[in-house]
């Protein structure tokens, strides 16, 4: 049998993690699991892994920041980006930083594989627009890009957006719009 394919995977919410790590390890790698970006860091060092899966949103942490420190330590590391807020300008900003893909939660792990080993069945590699997404996606990936460019700084993308703090925040807690698949 083939040697485990060793896979760092970085989320702060537990039972997410330990699901889909079993998931993983079930699929043939050999997950190592960490919840904030220190931890993370430290097991990249010691345990070197070929592939990192990445949560976006890691408590007061944001996953972005943490993709360019990764491929410090391991330039061939093959980096994952998961998020439950997804939107074109987190996945543009995830692909310039040094991911090499880009998942919507929820995911299964079959698609957590199949983008990290690239089988064309991820949302960076199926982005072809075929209609005009509703004004309420635009708007979030306007708020997307905005908040992004701020560092996520809620009061200074507020701010640009000349929006209330408050209302901004009322805003991100909504999930975005989903796009209807063919």
């Amino acid at each position: 049998m083939n040697d485990p394919r060793p896979l760092l995977l970085i989320d702060d919410d537990a039972v997410f993690a330990a699901v889909l790590a079993r998931a993983l390890g079930a699929r043939g790698f050999a997950v190592d699991t960490a919840t904030d970006g220190a931890r993370a860091l430290a097991l990249a060092r010691e345990k070197q892994p070929d592939y990192a899966v990445l949560d976006l949103k890691l408590g007061a942490e944001n996953g972005l920041a943490l993709i360019p420190e990764l491929l410090a330590l391991r330039p061939d590391l093959r980096i994952l980006l998961l998020t439950g807020y997804a939107s074109i300008a987190t996945a543009v900003e995830a692909i310039k930083r040094g991911a090499h893909d880009y998942l919507a939660k929820p995911v299964d792990a079959d698609q957590v594989v199949g983008a990290l080993l690239g089988d064309g069945n991820s949302e960076v590699e199926r982005a072809v627009p075929g209609h005009a997404p509703p004004l309420k996606r635009l708007e979030w990936e306007h708020i997307q890009r905005v908040l992004a460019e701020c560092e996520g700084n809620i009061s200074e993308a507020a701010r640009r957006l000349g929006l209330h703090r408050r209302t901004l925040q009322r805003k991100l807690a909504k999930r975005p719009v989903r796009e209807a698949h063919d």
